[in-house]
């Protein structure tokens, strides 16, 4: 069984940095892709970035390109999020999420979940 665990969420100011962290265990994490998402209040979970299980492609969502980056680290079973120049639009519950098959934006292909870490930007 899969299970993630992310870390790192937390009270930021408008214009701020954060860096989230998740920790994969039970799965041969360098075959798998992996995903963040984020969910607000009253609103549907979102697309925030997918990295595939060899580093080589990325994708962000419009709301986060230029600002999101995200990482892995094969070795660790980890990846990461770093969140530059953050917004109070940013404010939501950031959730890891890992697909076996395809790297893409649609949260059907990712068949494993973390419980999510709030994070919540001021203005």
């Amino acid at each position: 069984q899969v299970e993630l665990g992310e870390s790192g969420g937390g009270l930021v100011q408008a214009g701020g940095s954060l860096m989230l962290s998740c920790v994969v265990s039970g799965g041969t994490f360098s075959a798998l892709h992996m995903g963040w998402f984020r969910q607000a209040p009253g609103k549907e979970r979102e697309f925030v970035a997918v990295i595939s299980w060899d580093y080589g492609y990325t994708d962000y969502g419009d709301s986060v390109r230029d600002r999101f980056v995200i990482i892995r680290d094969n070795a660790k079973a980890t990846v990461y999020l770093q969140m530059n120049s953050l917004k109070p639009e940013d404010t939501a519950v950031y959730y890891c999420a890992a697909a076996p098959l395809h790297a893409r934006r649609d949260r059907a292909y990712y068949a494993w979940w973390g419980p999510g870490t709030q994070v919540t930007v001021s203005s």
